[in-house]
């Protein structure tokens, strides 16, 4: 398939590592489109996930923490922009292809239910004798069938590149192309980095505490020496920020070094050799004493288990309502039922709310309260 034309293979040939993914090598679409004049095709992905309304919804839908809990915790939506943003960063120092990078980065969570972890937990339960549930399994259902924009075929009709590197966070099997490789490191610094600003905000653990982590010890004790007397406020975010850097700067300057040795001439080599990009050893191990302590002390956090707790019943006994009462089913949704059955066709439709919603509609069916939470709590669409 054309890849938007001789300028972007140009641009591409100027600035793209050997290894990298080159648009003129896309398999194309399911649906086959004609090149954009001026938009390569996973700029075009990128787009398209961006206008797409499981996108929107990502601001209503909560990372680690409930909205009951502030409001100045990340959202599934800003920690997707920053996954993204972290991830642009480390493929253009690497000289891999940015706008397949960003496209996968946009889309990596757009299928989480409400209540993040918790939701999903609650609807994989529910649906076990059914398939099961999986936010990363759901993207592509909400991007292949759900999603409603184009009168010519549904879903989005993304690149195949793009559903590949989604299907790999659902298979795990093979080495995923390095852009993939990319997107699941950012998020992992994302997230982590994320997490102990808000758990030091919310008040779950202290600087101090979170100075028990050698990783954070050192990078706080050079804070404090370089910004004597600052703030416990400013030093927070300082620290959000260092967390950031020094791990994006010790990917980069490794992946650089591992790439440069195995000498790759094509994407296609990166895969057969089964390379993976990584830390070295000691800083991995940084890493997962840093990620333990998040999962003892944070995660763990009886705040979080009880607000954990609520959500998902929540979740199991709307749908349960909605298995007694389909009729209170969207009509997609209950056309639905035909192809993937009744209990499948719930659990998609609870898994498209925003946790306001979810909340709503659990009120209003469930526990039979019909006040009414804002102008913002409208229905769903269709798809």
């Amino acid at each position: 398939m054309a890849a938007g034309g001789s300028w972007l293979d140009a641009r591409e040939s100027l600035l793209l590592a050997p290894y990298a993914t080159f648009s003129r090598e896309s398999r194309g679409r399911r649906h086959p489109e004609p090149a954009h004049p001026y938009r390569g095709p996973y700029q075009r992905d990128r787009d398209r996930v961006v206008h797409s309304a499981a996108f929107r919804r990502l601001s209503g839908k909560m990372q680690v923490f409930t909205g009951e809990m502030g409001d100045y915790h990340r959202t599934r939506l800003t920690h997707t922009h920053e996954v993204a943003s972290i991830a642009r960063t480390v493929a253009r120092a690497l000289r891999l292809n940015e706008d397949l990078v960003e496209a996968l980065a946009l889309l990596h969570d757009i299928g989480h239910p409400p209540y993040g972890h918790a939701g999903e937990e609650a609807l994989d339960e529910c649906l076990a004798d059914h398939g099961g549930f999986s936010h990363n399994a759901f993207a592509l259902t909400l991007v292949e069938s759900l999603e409603r924009r184009y009168a010519a075929f549904p879903g989005l009709n993304l690149s195949w590149e793009v559903l590949e590197g989604q299907r790999h966070r659902i298979e795990k099997t093979g080495t995923p192309r390095l852009e993939v490789q990319v997107v699941d490191l950012a998020d992992s610094i994302s997230y982590d980095a994320a997490d102990v600003d808000d758990a030091v905000k919310l008040e779950l653990v202290s600087l101090d505490e979170f100075g028990e982590v050698p990783l954070v010890a050192e990078l706080l004790g050079e804070l404090r020496q370089r910004y004597h007397g600052v703030g416990a406020s400013l030093l927070r975010r300082e620290l959000t920020r260092a967390l950031i850097d020094h791990r994006v700067s010790r990917l980069i300057d490794d992946a650089r070094g591992q790439l440069e040795e195995a000498g790759f001439r094509s994407a296609d080599a990166v895969r057969e050799a089964g390379f993976r990009l990584t830390f070295e050893e000691q800083m991995q191990a940084k890493i997962d004493e840093l990620e333990a302590f998040l999962y003892e002390r944070v995660y763990r956090h009886q705040r979080l288990v009880s607000v954990r707790r609520e959500a998902q019943e929540r979740v199991r006994a709307l749908f349960h309502h909605l298995k007694a009462h389909p009729e209170r089913l969207p009509l997609f949704h209950r056309k639905r039922v035909e192809s993937v059955g009744l209990e499948r066709a719930c659990g998609e439709y609870i898994a498209g709310m925003t946790d306001r919603f979810c909340d709503r509609r659990y009120r209003e069916w469930v526990a039979g309260d019909s006040r009414q939470m804002g102008d913002d709590q409208i229905s769903l669409p269709s798809a």
